[in-house]
């Protein structure tokens, strides 16, 4: 594990966000206030892993904390947002945003509520977070600093970042806030940990209580997207699904649900795809092709409850209770496909996270040529425009059939100019008449 020095620690952090950090600790120098780097970023600077957020918190002095704080910012182009309720900043820079939190204590009504949030100290900050190696704290700020601590340990983390532990911070935690067995099925084979005896024991008393059962539908949906999205940090998606499959948390949430052997190859498929993609994916939701994946083996009635338990409704819903089908048809059509322009016509209008599930699920010729079309020949545009071929004469649907074989004589190359293309469109309007 790292050593912590601060300027290294600085020069590691998300080259966006670093101006900022430097804005908040030159003020909170000023100040004499204590600021530390708290949480995940943390864990992930001892383990010498790429910083990708930041998390800090400040301990108040004098009654003022980051609200306080990020006021005596504000100006020269930084916008500050505060939320008095949980104490936090928000301070927006140019392309650069950074979140600033006032240490504080949390306690919940009941399994599965939100917390309700209050004035703390440091420890208890750091006591409430869900793991112990997410449970330290680095300063950063000289009055920080002045304290003598590299790192704030006050519940084992680093005995436990050392031997590749998972464990929860005290026996009730997943009542407390039951979708941290979610993250404990991301984080374990993210970092190569082992979940501890007592975290499993813990988790098998919450299943028993039937705290999962109190989640609201958008929480779990939120954890579900981190399950896909933390593919660009290493986690294969189909091995968070496993674990959940066997902790029996899947069956808590819906009963029923489950992973499916089927499922897992075209999502480990999904995961290598996400890591290295064979096509530039733009704003993809790699979720909802993850989540589609995942259940499409399943009964239709079950995955119909499974996307209301997750409250994925409307027309997404339907898009992902239809996508088994639509797979097959895409397939059927793909194999039928001859030449470059069929494979166009047979994949015409499918949406980003229908060609990602379709290519996690074909074989590898269909592969290919998904690929190759998604890379290459979607963006290509043929010679002709449609108001060329009205020009010519051609008008109503006539126009749009035309535009269509135009376009496959392009893609598969018996057209290769746009005079060629003219030609083709006139002969087109011709037969049409006759």
């Amino acid at each position: 594990m790292k050593s912590p020095a601060k300027v290294d620690l600085l020069g590691a952090l998300p080259e966006v966000s670093r101006p900022l950090v430097r804005r908040v600790l030159r003020s909170a120098d000023e100040q004499r206030m204590r600021v530390y780097l708290v949480g995940g970023p943390v864990r992930d600077w001892l383990m010498g892993r790429p910083l990708r957020d930041v998390d800090l918190c400040v301990e108040p002095r004098d009654g003022k904390g980051a609200s306080e704080l990020g006021r005596r910012m504000q100006g020269s182009g930084l916008r500050v947002r505060v939320h008095e309720r949980f104490g936090t900043v928000t301070l927006l820079d140019g392309p650069g945003s950074l979140d600033l939190a006032t240490v504080r204590s949390e306690t919940y009504a009941h399994a599965g509520a939100l917390p309700s949030v209050a004035a703390g100290t440091l420890e208890q900050d750091l006591r409430r977070r869900d793991f112990s190696v997410n449970a330290m704290a680095l300063p950063l700020s000289q009055a920080a600093r002045a304290r003598g601590v590299d790192v704030v340990d006050v519940a084992g983390g680093l005995d436990d970042l050392a031997r590749g532990r998972l464990r929860i911070l005290h026996p009730q935690s997943f009542h407390d806030d039951p979708t941290r067995a979610l993250r404990a099925a991301r984080l374990a084979p993210r970092l190569g940990f082992a979940v501890t005896r007592d975290t499993r024991v813990a988790l098998r008393n919450a299943l028993r209580d039937g705290v999962f059962g109190r989640v609201s539908g958008d929480r779990l949906r939120r954890e579900l997207v981190r399950v896909f999205d933390d593919t660009a940090v290493g986690l294969e998606p189909s091995r968070a699904l496993r674990l959940l499959h066997e902790w029996h948390v899947l069956a808590a949430l819906e009963p029923g649900l489950a992973l499916d052997r089927a499922a897992s190859v075209p999502l480990r498929r999904l995961g290598r795809t996400l890591l290295a993609p064979p096509w530039p994916l733009g704003r993809s939701r790699a979720w909802v092709a993850g989540t589609g994946l995942w259940l499409a083996p399943l009964p239709l009635a079950l995955r119909r409850r499974a996307l209301r338990r997750f409250a994925i409704r409307g027309a997404l819903a339907d898009r992902l209770l239809n996508l088994p089908k639509r797979c097959d048809s895409w397939q059927r059509n793909l194999a039928r496909a001859r030449g470059r322009g069929a494979v166009d016509a047979a994949l015409e209008g499918i949406d980003e996270e229908s060609l990602l599930a379709l290519y996690s699920l074909a074989e590898p010729a269909a592969r290919r040529r998904v690929a190759r079309w998604a890379a290459h020949d979607r963006a290509r545009r043929p010679p002709v425009s449609g108001d060329d071929l009205v020009a010519i004469g051609l008008a109503g649907p006539a126009v749009g059939r035309a535009l269509r074989r135009v376009r496959t004589s392009w893609l598969d190359g018996t057209i290769r100019s746009r005079d060629e293309a003219l030609a083709l469109a006139q002969e087109l309007y011709r037969r049409g008449r006759r």
